[in-house]
C-alpha cells in the first residue's frame, strides 16, 4: 500500500475513536464502566495509533527494503549482457531486462503479466519468435529440470543471431509450477567464428586429403603423423605401415642425411626447403620425388613439418631419354662428317693388304691381323652410318621364326667353340610380322652375340618365341655373368661399353631398331646368375606397345645386354 493509503486510514480510524468512545460514554452514563473508560481512552488511543505508526513504519521498512533489492535486480540484470527473463508458472512475464525489451522490439510496452502470444500483438518483427518462445518453454517444463538450447533469431536486416539459452524451470513442494527463469547469451560472433574455422578445416582437409601429390606431417622428432589417401596410391604402401615411425628410420642411406639436414633447416630457420628424395614402390619399383617441407606455425610457434612430395618419376626417365636421344643426335652428326671419310681410305688400305697377302706368304698372319682389323673398323664406321641419319624403312612380311633360324645359324659356330648350346623353342605355325627383316635380324644378332660371350662353357643360351595379343615376344636368356647395377646406369649410351674393344654403338643400334619397329625391350639381370632380355614387337607396324622400358636388379629397364657392347 502507498503512504496517502496509510495515512487516510489513520484519519479515519480516529475519527471513529473520538467519535464513537463519546457516543458510548454518553449512551451508558453514569456508570462504574463508564467512568473507567473515560480516564484509559486517551491511553488506549495512545497505544493503538502507536502500534498503527509501528506497523506503519514496518510496512514502510519492507516496501523500502523490497524496492531496494528490485531496483539492485533491475540493475543487475540491465547489466547483463545476456537476455534475462523471469515468468510465473503460467508463463507470464514478471520482469526482463532492458536487453531482451530491445531484443524482441517491446521497450515500450507493459510486459508484466502478460504472456509471450499477447506480447506478440506489440510486435511486428518478432511476433513468431514469441509465440515459439511458449512452446520452447513448455519443452523446460515437460524436461523437469535445466535445459539448454540453441536457438536462432531472425533479424529485419535478413541476419541472424544466435543463443545459448538456458531455462531454469522452478516448482513448488507439491510439484505445481513455481516460475521459468530464461537467460539467452548472444553467442552470433562465436558462432560465425565457428562456421569460418569449419570451413577452413575443411579447406584444410580437402586440401590434405584430394591432393594429387603426397602430403605428409611430422611432428618436431621427424616422426610421421599424418599421411594424406595419395601415399597409398603412389606407392602402394598403407598409411598405417608408415604413421608413427621416424622419418630417419625410413630414407635410403645414399640420401638420409642430406634429406635430414634439410627437415632441421625447415625446424631451425623457419624457412621452406625442396629436395628429390629416391624411394621403392611397394613392388619394387623405384620411385622419384620432388618434395617442398614447410613448417606448420601455431601462434608463432612451430608445431610441426608439412612435407609435399610430388611425383616425378615419369618427368626423370622423359630426361634421360631426351638426354639420350641429344647423345644420338651428337653421334649422329659426328659419323656425318667422319664415317665417310674413313671408308674411303678404308677401301684403299684393305685393297693393297690384299694385294700384299697374296703377294708374300711369308707374312700372311700379319695380313690376316690386318684385314681382321680393316673389317672391325669397316663394321664401326657402318654402324656410325647407321646412326648417322633415320634411315627410310621398307616394311615387308616375314617370318620372324626364318628370321632367328638365320641369326642362330650365324651364331653357332661361334657358340660352339665356347662350348656354349644355343636352344632355340620353335613354334608350329609361322608368326608373321611386319618389319624390315634386315635391321631385326642385325638386332637378335647384337642379342643372342652379347648372351654367349657373357656365358661360360657348358652353359646354355635359350631363345622362344610367343605370339599374342597382336605382337610377339622374343626372349632371350643366358646363365652368364649378369649386368651390374652400375653398367644398367648407362646401359645405351653411344661410346659406353664394358667390353674391352667394345664400342658401345651395337646396343645404342639395337635399341633404334626396336624403337624404330614400334617395340619395346626389357632386361632382367642379376649379377652372377644371369640376363634375360625381352623384346616385343608388333604383328602389324601400326600396332603399338609401351616404349622402350626394362627393369633393375630384376626389375624394368632400358638396358644393353650383360656383355656391355
Amino acid at each position: 500500500m502507498k503512504k496517502k493509503q496509510y495515512v487516510l486510514i489513520f484519519f479515519i480510524l480516529s475519527i471513529a475513536w473520538i467519535f464513537g468512545t463519546n457516543y458510548l460514554l454518553n449512551l451508558y452514563a453514569p456508570s462504574e464502566f463508564v467512568a473507567i473508560i473515560e480516564h484509559t481512552k486517551e491511553i488506549l488511543y495512545v497505544l493503538l495509533a502507536g502500534w498503527f505508526f509501528y506497523f506503519f513504519i514496518s510496512k514502510m521498512e519492507e516496501l523500502s527494503a523490497s524496492r531496494k533489492e528490485e531496483e539492485r535486480l533491475s540493475t543487475l540484470i540491465n547489466s547483463m549482457v545476456d537476455f534475462v527473463n523471469f515468468k510465473d508458472g503460467e508463463g507470464r512475464w514478471i520482469q526482463a531486462n532492458d536487453f531482451g525489451l530491445k531484443l524482441f522490439d517491446i521497450e515500450n510496452v507493459d510486459y508484466r503479466g502478460k504472456k509471450d502470444s499477447e506480447l506478440a500483438e506489440y510486435s511486428n518483427y518478432f511476433s513468431d519468435a514469441l509465440r515459439y518462445c511458449e512452446i520452447s518453454d513448455e519443452e523446460a517444463w515437460k524436461a523437469g529440470g535445466i535445459i539448454r538450447v540453441e536457438e536462432v533469431l531472425p533479424q529485419p536486416d535478413g541476419t541472424n543471431k544466435t543463443f545459448d539459452t538456458i531455462k531454469v524451470p522452478l516448482f513448488n513442494d507439491d510439484g505445481s509450477r513455481q516460475g521459468l527463469v530464461i537467460i539467452g547469451r548472444d553467442i552470433t560472433e562465436r558462432k560465425n567464428v565457428e562456421t569460418l574455422l569449419e570451413e577452413s578445416r575443411q579447406q584444410y582437409r580437402s586440401l590434405f586429403e584430394y591432393s594429387l601429390d603426397i602430403v605428409s606431417m611430422l611432428d618436431l622428432n621427424g616422426t610421421i603423423t599424418n599421411l594424406n589417401p595419395q601415399f597409398e596410391k603412389i606407392t602402394g604402401f598403407s598409411k598405417e605401415e608408415f604413421i608413427g615411425k621416424n622419418l630417419a628410420d625410413l630414407l635410403p642411406d645414399s640420401q638420409r642425411q642430406m634429406i635430414l639436414d634439410k627437415v632441421a633447416s625447415v625446424v631451425e630457420n623457419h624457412c621452406p626447403q625442396m629436395f628429390e628424395l629416391e624411394l621403392l614402390h611397394k613392388n619394387g619399383k623405384p620411385l622419384i620425388f620432388q618434395s617442398t617441407s614447410l613448417p606448420i606455425i601455431v601462434n608463432d610457434k612451430i608445431a610441426g613439418i608439412i612435407c609435399n612430395s610430388r611425383d616425378i618419376t615419369e618427368l626423370r626417365q622423359t630426361e634421360e631419354r631426351l638426354r639420350r636421344t641429344d647423345k644420338l643426335s651428337v653421334v649422329g652428326e659426328l659419323s656425318a662428317s667422319v664415317a665417310h671419310e674413313i671408308r674411303n681410305p678404308l677401301t684403299s688400305l684393305k685393297g693393297l693388304v690384299q694385294l700384299l697377302q697374296m703377294e708374300d706368304e711369308k707374312h700372311q698372319l700379319y695380313y690376316q691381323i690386318m684385314i681382321d682389323e680393316l673389317n672391325r673398323i669397316n663394321h664401326i664406321v657402318s654402324e656410325l652410318l647407321l646412326l648417322a641419319k633415320p634411315q627410310q624403312i621398307k616394311y615387308t612380311e616375314a617370318d620372324i621364326q626364318v628370321i632367328l633360324h638365320d641369326v642362330i645359324s650365324l651364331l653357332k659356330s661361334e657358340a660352339s667353340l665356347h662350348n656354349i648350346q644355343i636352344e632355340f623353342q620353335v613354334q608350329s605355325h609361322p608368326v608373321m610380322i611386319e618389319c624390315e627383316p634386315n635391321q631385326l635380324k642385325q638386332l637378335f644378332i647384337n642379342i643372342v652375340k652379347n648372351a654367349i660371350e657373357a656365358s661360360s662353357a657348358g652353359d646354355v643360351v635359350g631363345i622362344t618365341l610367343q605370339s599374342h595379343d597382336n605382337k610377339v615376344t622374343v626372349m632371350v636368356k643366358d646363365e652368364g655373368v649378369g649386368i651390374s647395377k652400375e653398367l644398367l646406369e648407362r646401359i645405351g649410351e653411344p661410346f659406353y661399353s664394358s667390353k674391352e674393344k667394345g664400342t658401345g654403338l651395337g646396343m645404342t643400334v639395337s635399341f633404334k631398331i626396336v624403337q624404330s619397329h614400334n617395340g619395346t625391350i626389357k632386361f632382367k639381370s642379376e649379377p652372377d646368375i644371369g640376363t634375360e632380355v625381352v623384346v616385343q614387337l608388333p604383328i602389324k607396324h601400326g600396332d603399338k606397345v609401351n616404349g622402350l622400358q626394362g627393369k633393375k636388379n630384376g626389375s624394368s629397364l632400358v638396358s644393353q645386354s650383360k656383355s656391355g657392347q
